[in-house]
């Protein structure tokens, strides 16, 4: 029973910590939860954002290696837009370009007509791109608005906490640590919610410029090809053939 007594007493005796995440949501109110809210919303967008854009950028890189091989070993666009997948980026082009082809036939000068197929092809690529980029503009808000969000519930968590110290009349260092320490951790959360949406928006945006370089060079080839008729086409480039294993050398006749 000492034992326990003693320990009851030093647990008494040990100074509670009462400042946490919790204790700073509790008193800093209104302002406190909507911040914390806010934040926890941007995080949010900010990830799915991240990973739904990744996994359609991967899809249309994955479609590339299709376009390469299969479509340019097609006789015509149209045989060739079948072996696409339907509502992909690469049919999109192809769709367009032969529906441009089409009614560039029905203009009489053939330098506007060129010109109407360069500006339709142009168009649809156009189209693409900016669908590529929908979302990365929230990610670019965040990551420049969620500091100052935070910031700005630190600033309120402070002004509470020197009005309080005020009231009180004490202003030792135990007094105001505690208090001021709470109120940085919405500046804390603000970063937090920041860095990763500044790394996602600088990735995603190297990947879209990387697939516009895809989109435009697919695009140039379109036009060539309908422009001559089908005659111009890429290189497509074949798979390596195998090496036959070299024959072992004959040994030396005896004399």
């Amino acid at each position: 029973m000492l034992i326990v007594d003693i320990l009851a007493a030093a647990a008494e005796a040990a100074p509670q910590n009462k400042f946490g995440f919790a204790e700073a949501l509790k008193q800093g109110g209104f302002i406190a939860y909507a911040t914390v809210i806010i934040l926890g919303i941007m995080s949010f967008g900010s990830f799915y954002i991240l990973f739904t854009k990744w996994f359609e950028q991967s899809k249309i890189m994955r479609q590339f290696s299709t376009v390469r091989t299969a479509f340019w070993k097609a006789p015509t666009l149209k045989e060739g837009a079948t072996k696409l997948e339907k509502n992909s980026a690469w049919r999109q082009i192809v769709d367009d370009g032969v529906k441009a082809e089409e009614e560039a036939s029905k203009l009489k000068d053939p330098t506007e007509a060129h010109d109407w197929l360069h500006g339709s092809l142009a168009r649809s690529e156009a189209s693409i791109n900016a669908r590529l980029a929908g979302g990365l503009p929230f990610l670019a808000t965040v990551g420049a608005t969620s500091p100052f969000i935070g910031l700005f519930g630190t600033v309120v968590g402070i002004y509470r906490a020197l009005i309080a110290i005020g009231l009180a009349g004490s202003a030792s260092i135990d007094k105001v640590a505690g208090p001021v320490g709470e109120a940085l951790i919405m500046t804390a959360l603000g970063l937090l919610v920041a860095v990763p949406a500044v790394l996602a928006y600088n990735y995603l945006q190297a990947r879209n410029k990387r697939i516009a370089e895809l989109l435009t060079g697919f695009s140039t080839d379109v036009l060539a090809n309908i422009a001559s008729g089908g005659a111009v086409k890429p290189t497509v480039a074949a798979a390596p053939a195998k090496a036959a294993p070299a024959k072992p050398a004959a040994a030396p006749a005896k004399s």
